[in-house]
């Protein structure tokens, strides 16, 4: 078998249209969109997914990689730090004669980028001309290795099918970041500072050129720059692999290029070939246990596969001082900082797919704590209140000011107000303790993280004459509305998180006696402490109206003017911009699901028919201003038997990052949106809610989807579970771990690995 013909294997693409994003032309408008939709990543590194070859400083689409935890601070007063770009190592130039090979004009058609999800690579096909002189077909692969994270790898194949000429292959690897500055620049490796913030890149690299199975040696090379010249005739064969090592550390490391050099051999000794196969191989344990099949409606299955190939891609469960930004690392927006879309939108997939990933997550938080506890302090209170905006220490990131659709200057409160994200990882805290029984994370960590919130809460929450507890001057999940009183939302999972840290606190006394005591006098925890925790989350306001069944989203919601929002159906800008800033303030118009994703995270608060109450009076309301908001609606529509509505939600979300509606995803993919699709999947369709014991399932999948098959991890167990229409049952197989108890539609079953679980099941919606 000849190097060509097993490239060309690796250049083509996965036979299945489910598997495969592809996207035909050029369109300038659409690059920055397609690049955020095409982008690979492994959680270290993230490359945009720009077309192959550059063509210098007309290139629209450069491609632009991003390190996990490479954060940079500009050297200015009140700056931000933010994700810095890493060298670009894709870049390549053809030229003949000195002049660039371009697409040939009008034959935009012929350019084709390929996301392969199944492989986890994206592929592209061209052809390039110049002057009709010479015709190339020109195929590429590049990766990020899931196998060998510090790992990536470029290949092209180009086929020359017409002219002979003098051609230059140009590759380099190039700094395009001010923030990056050259320490040690070598033959193949360069390693740089960052300009603040005491980080330290190495990317070491190797390259090879084959004509026609023959390997050439370059005509030119500098450190970080290789050149190619040879002439070229019709059937001649070139081939070009590029392996990449990067590694990041910190200032003060005495050999800061080691790691890359070695991560590099290991690649060189491997051979391109090997290293594609272990990436392969790695993405295909991780499409084993966390697929999700759909049968009967293609456009939801590539929606999924299609989510599911950016989560997989985000995380990284060896390295657990960095986390997963609101936008990964497909692109800039919000600087690359962590909010409370990773706990509340993203932790539940990993949580049940890729358990490690999920504490990795949250032991990222663990060692951002300290800077939780310096939040709390410097606004006057105690515990730990968690930064809206995370980047690497745990420091409030988010801007005091932003610069509005009018070009005015706004301030932004949300550092300061949107205090409820400490609830929210309390929430994923406990969560994660609840589905995987990690006894060791709760003790040596979840549990210092749910006290210290706790405190926070307690100390937050002050008791006033009416006998609760208030909290005043927050923002809720709901943006438009600031400086509001006793929202339900932050106030219920207040509530939970007190509850919850109490619950962890018994557990450590009866299990842990010894860690507890060490836990308890280095946080200087009493028993008088611990009882006024009690009082606050039995007094605190949660809003509820026993008569009506309703939530107040904050106090004074409701004396707020009613909208329409039907009226404005259509609208191509958020409704804050239609109505102005301060009109939306007075009106009864939520940015994005507040109670409701109250309703979709502790559905426990909303007995009887309170649930359905309150999503009737909310979902009208909410202009989904947000990008996380269709989900959570999308979660309870699904709950409360609403499935077609539900679908709607899901299909709208769906399109956030697949449609090229508008160019909304320039600064990258929604992660938090993609994360939603899934938990509207399995938490919505399959009714799944897990609990200390057992786990439950209330299916109503939409009447279009003939069948649903999915898998999760519980306590050391996996499961899969099938969802059939036509026959409407439910079928369970244990394939890991020990007999357990499954809750289906009311009933109690018994599962193990002897047989699987088969139940007739009632699909009914309304």
């Amino acid at each position: 078998m000849t190097v060509a013909t097993t490239l060309s294997g690796a250049l083509t693409p996965t036979d299945d249209c489910e598997w495969i994003i592809e996207e035909a032309g050029y369109d300038p408008l659409r690059e920055g969109s397609r690049g955020s939709r095409f982008a690979i990543s492994n959680g270290f590194l993230g490359v945009r997914g720009a077309r192959a070859i550059h063509r210098g400083g007309r290139w629209v689409g450069a491609s632009r990689t991003l390190v996990a935890g490479l954060f940079d601070t500009a050297d200015e007063e009140h700056a931000i730090p933010g994700l810095i770009a890493a060298p670009n190592w894709l870049q390549v130039r053809i030229l003949r004669d000195g002049v660039p090979l371009t697409h040939r004009e009008g034959d935009g058609k012929s350019q084709h980028r390929i996301l392969d999800l199944r492989r986890g690579l994206l592929l592209t096909d061209a052809r390039l001309s110049n002057a009709d002189v010479v015709w190339v077909r020109l195929r590429s692969l590049h990766l990020a290795s899931l196998s060998h994270r510090a790992i990536g790898l470029q290949l092209i194949q180009m086929e020359f099918e017409r002219g002979e000429a003098e051609i230059t292959l140009n590759a380099s690897l190039e700094v395009s970041d001010t923030s990056l500055l050259p320490e040690r620049v070598e033959q193949g490796l360069g390693v740089w500072n960052t300009t603040s913030s005491g980080k330290r890149l190495a990317m070491a690299t190797t390259l090879t050129l084959r004509i026609d199975g023959v390997d050439i040696d370059p005509t030119s090379s500098s450190p970080l720059q290789w050149s190619w010249r040879w002439t070229s005739h019709p059937g001649q064969v070139v081939c070009l692999a590029r392996t990449v090592a990067v590694t990041c550390g910190v200032a003060g490391e005495v050999h800061p290029g080691q790691d890359a050099v070695g991560a590099l051999d290991v690649a060189r000794k491997l051979g391109w070939s090997d290293v594609v196969a272990a990436h392969e191989t790695a993405w295909t344990k991780r499409w084993h246990c966390s697929d999700v099949e759909i049968e009967g409606d293609a456009a939801a299955q590539r929606a999924l596969r299609f989510a599911l190939y950016h989560l997989n891609g985000a995380a990284n469960p060896d390295d657990e001082h960095v986390s997963i930004a609101a936008r990964a690392l497909t692109g800039d927006d919000y600087r690359g900082h962590v909010f409370w879309d990773t706990e509340i939108y993203l932790l539940p997939f990993f949580t049940l797919t890729w358990p490690l990933a999920a504490r990795a997550l949250l032991m990222y938080r663990f060692h951002t704590l300290d800077g939780a506890r310096a939040k709390a302090a410097e606004l006057g209170w105690r515990g730990a209140l968690y930064a809206w905006e995370s980047a690497d220490t745990g420091a409030e990131t988010c801007p005091l000011h932003v610069i509005g659709p009018d070009r005015k200057l706004v301030e932004v409160k949300c550092g300061r107000q949107e205090q409820h994200i400490s609830a929210d990882i309390a929430y994923a805290v406990w969560q994660y303790w609840q589905a995987t029984g990690d006894d060791g994370f709760m003790r040596d960590a979840g549990a210092e993280i749910l006290m210290e919130t706790a405190r926070f809460w307690s100390s937050r929450a002050r008791p006033e004459p009416d006998g609760h507890c208030h909290v005043r001057s927050v923002i809720g999940p709901d943006e438009y509305h600031e400086s509001i009183d006793d929202n339900s939302f932050t106030n219920v999972m207040a509530r939970c998180n007190i509850r919850r840290a109490l619950d962890v606190v018994e557990w450590l006394r009866a299990r842990w006696p010894e860690q507890w005591g060490s836990l308890a006098a280095r946080l200087a925890l009493s028993d008088a402490e611990l009882g006024q925790w009690r009082t606050v989350a039995e007094t605190i306001m949660t809003g509820f109206d026993p008569k009506t069944g309703l939530f107040e989203q904050f106090a004074g919601f409701f004396s707020l003017d009613d909208v329409d929002l039907s009226r404005y159906a259509g609208r191509s800008v958020p409704i804050d911009v239609v109505l102005g800033p301060e009109q939306t303030r007075q009106c009864q118009i939520v940015k994005q699901a507040d109670v409701v994703a109250l309703l979709a995270l502790l559905p426990d608060e909303f007995p009887g028919d309170t649930g359905a109450k309150n999503f009737g009076y909310y979902a009208p309301r909410c202009a989904h201003g947000s990008s996380l908001s269709l989900a959570m609606h999308g979660v309870v529509a699904a709950r409360l038997g609403e499935t077609e509505a539900a679908l709607d939600y899901f299909r709208r979300t769906s399109a956030i990052d697949l449609e090229d509606n508008h160019a909304a995803i320039d600064g990258g993919v929604h992660i938090a949106a993609l994360g939603g699709i899934w938990s509207m999947v399995v938490f919505g369709f399959a009714g799944l809610a897990l609990h200390a014991d057992h786990l439950t399932l209330n299916p109503r999948i939409p009447a279009a989807w003939q069948s649903l098959r999915f898998g999760l991890q519980w306590r050391g167990r996996y499961l899969k579970i099938k969802i059939e229409h036509a026959t409407a049952s439910l079928e369970v197989t244990l394939d890991v771990g020990e007999p357990m108890t499954l809750v289906v539609n009311g009933k109690v079953f018994a599962l193990s690995r002897e047989q699987p679980l088969w139940v007739l099941t009632n699909f009914s919606s309304r």
